[in-house]
């Protein structure tokens, strides 16, 4: 790969988070002499991004269902950046590209389905090679997965026992923008919500037993938490998030790096507001009846419409003002209890989004052999388990507030 003319390319870089990560890049990739270059399959709106923000870079163009202009692109490349979603629209060509190519992938969605079909066709290869291909490497899931690893090896190696559960906490506020919004919509139409319900998804194999799958349902109602003395409700997110962290477990287990005996993840919306019990109660109910109508494609016309559409999204203003709070518990298998969280400035989705996986891009680019695992650890992999505590530290000191224990 040294040979390689580019250390990260930056795919679907036209796009409203594309432009972001090369807005990222050109602010901070400079400084450590990363070689970098955007891609898309738009020439003229890929060298407007380019003037607008003011870098020399060159410009890469190739459609994302042309596969042999797209192994152009992974064949010149160290690591392949991507935010052109849909995914399982959009980036089959270039995981495969990356597979075959032997170059390092990280993309920012939370299509639990499509990332399955990864797994079953290409982890085997991936693994055998080295390469590392980490999807989810956005809001969808970098909080959770890292966090949830962090606790857990803090508990571990300081109380030295194993951990029994982990719970996360969040709050935000911020915008969406269209693209999230089209997968989204993508995801429903494909008819695999049923996939999405499945508590061990993508795991590496499905063989739980009906205890387990139960106790790792994703919640449905809103409740009253001890740990926290506030109310909860169920987190949009969950249903991604919490299987690319029992995905970790799993992986970890398999390498004999095992976080602990059936252990258990779980994630919420905190409420700690006046009257946060009605308010809990309220967001369920609305987030339900809103899921239902975008299922129902007479309601959907109408909804549609009305929202970002793709290439658009919150305003700068909002970006700037958005921020989020993950506020993590782990349970060592004594009962004791060890706090932390990870919290920062900007819209969640947006800002943090892009802060994740261009951060996630330069440890591949830049520390390959500081990784968890070394150099021979590849495969479909989750931020915990292909960046680890590399990601941790870029964050960190990207001015992200990283505090485990608290």
């Amino acid at each position: 790969m040294s040979e390689r003319s580019y250390d990260v390319v930056l795919y679907g870089a036209s796009g409203f988070v594309g432009k972001q990560t090369v807005q990222y890049f050109a602010r901070y990739a400079t400084s450590e002499s990363v070689r970098w270059a955007i891609a898309g399959r738009n020439r003229q709106k890929l060298e407007a991004v380019r003037d607008e923000i003011g870098v020399t870079v060159d410009v890469l163009i190739a459609d994302s269902q042309d596969q042999q202009a797209i192994d152009a692109i992974a064949s010149q490349t160290r690591v392949v950046l991507t935010t052109a979603g849909p995914f399982a629209l959009y980036g089959n060509a270039l995981v495969d590209a990356c597979v075959r190519l032997k170059t390092h992938y990280v993309d920012i969605t939370g299509e639990t389905p499509w990332v399955r079909t990864l797994i079953d066709r290409y982890h085997a290869q991936a693994a055998l090679d080295g390469t590392r291909i980490i999807p989810c490497c956005g809001f969808d899931s970098v909080p959770s997965d890292l966090g949830t690893y962090l606790i857990v090896r803090y508990i571990q190696q300081v109380l030295h026992l194993p951990c029994q559960q982990v719970n996360a906490y969040f709050q935000a506020f911020g915008g969406f923008n269209g693209g999230t919004l089209a997968s989204a919509f993508n995801l429903y139409d494909s008819r695999r919500l049923t996939q999405m319900n499945e508590p061990f998804l993508l795991n590496p194999s499905q063989n739980q037993t009906q205890p387990q799958i139960e106790r790792n349902r994703d919640p449905q109602l809103p409740s009253f938490d001890p740990d926290l003395n506030t109310w909860i409700a169920p987190f949009f997110m969950a249903p991604v998030n919490t299987r690319i962290v029992r995905r970790s477990c799993a992986l970890l287990e398999e390498w004999q790096e095992p976080y602990g005996a059936d252990f258990a993840y779980q994630e919420y919306l905190k409420l700690d507001e006046p009257l946060a019990g009605l308010k809990a109660v309220g967001l369920t109910t609305g987030f339900a009846l809103l899921m239902g109508a975008v299922q129902q494609s007479a309601l959907r016309s109408l909804i549609q419409p009305i929202l970002p559409q793709p290439g658009s999204g919150p305003s700068e203003q909002t970006m700037n003002e958005g921020w989020f709070s993950c506020e993590l518990v782990g349970t060592a298998s004594d009962g004791r209890k060890v706090r932390g969280t990870i919290r920062d400035q900007g819209d969640p989705g947006n800002r943090a989004t892009v802060k994740f996986v261009c951060e996630a891009a330069l440890s591949l680019a830049l520390q390959i052999d500081e990784l968890p695992g070394g150099l021979s650890r590849g495969g479909i992999l989750t931020p915990a388990t292909g960046l680890g505590n590399v990601l941790a530290e870029r964050l960190r000191r990207a001015g992200m507030t990283i505090a485990i224990p608290i």
